[in-house]
């Protein structure tokens, strides 16, 4: 279904404490991750983008506010319960690629599905089945040193959707990519969204804007629907 509210931050934040020392890493936040949407969240480093994105994969608990994921708040989940979330209902892609060197493409993509305790067989299929979809089908012995970064990028993208979760969250994931293999992977990611998925991708280059289909701006802990200062956001 399109436009379904997957994730919904309300009023949400987070704060650490330090000794004595209170740092707003977050401050009170809304916005929806919708199905169907590419949603891109830009921001310097250490404005406090991240630290959004792990509400939304529910890595860290709110400090304040409430944080929703397919309409079960997530404030009062225990770790089990949030790791649960996390592995039938989202995907993760990591700028580092997070690939295991041993393992080839395939086994790289089952891993999610042994998790859930999936059929060898059947896990077997449905990572052919997503490898084939970002491209990377004749690829599947191959091991990660094998492979560009541009194209360990999309089996970890079919790594995160391998096990069909409502929503993709992509922490600077074109960053280690040349312009070719970004071109590639976001496009990949769009063709996700338009296919019903929920995508979010933080990242610090507005370059990657016109495949965004709303943009979130993140800067110093606060959140907005339009840039805070343009200079702020220069590609560095």
């Amino acid at each position: 279904m399109l436009n379904k509210i997957v994730a919904q931050v309300i009023k949400a934040g987070k704060t650490y404490k330090t000794g004595d020392t209170e740092i707003t890493a977050l401050q009170a936040s809304s916005m929806d991750i919708k199905s169907g949407e590419l949603t891109l969240i830009i921001g310097p480093s250490g404005s406090g983008k991240t630290t959004l994105l792990s509400l939304l994969g529910c890595v860290i608990y709110p400090s304040f506010g409430e944080v929703l994921i397919d309409g079960i708040k997530v404030n009062g989940l225990s770790e089990k319960e949030l790791s649960a979330i996390r592995l039938e209902k989202i995907g993760f892609v990591f700028q580092t690629f997070n690939l295991i060197a041993p393992l080839n493409a395939l086994e790289n993509v089952m891993m999610p599905m042994q998790l859930q305790k999936v059929l060898q067989s059947d896990a077997a299929k449905r990572a052919i089945e997503a490898l084939e979809k970002v491209g990377m089908g004749e690829k599947t012995k191959s091991l990660p040193k094998q492979l560009s970064g541009g194209e360990q990028q999309r089996v970890a993208i079919a790594r995160a959707l391998v096990s069909n979760p409502q929503m993709i969250l992509c922490d600077e994931p074109t960053a280690s990519l040349d312009v070719k293999s970004v071109e590639v992977v976001m496009s990949e990611l769009k063709k996700l969204a338009s296919q019903g998925k929920a995508v979010a991708v933080v990242t610090h280059d507005t370059r990657l804007s016109p495949f965004a289909n709303k943009i979130v701006y993140v800067n110093d802990g606060m959140v907005a629907d339009k840039p805070f200062k343009e200079e702020e956001f220069k590609v560095k």
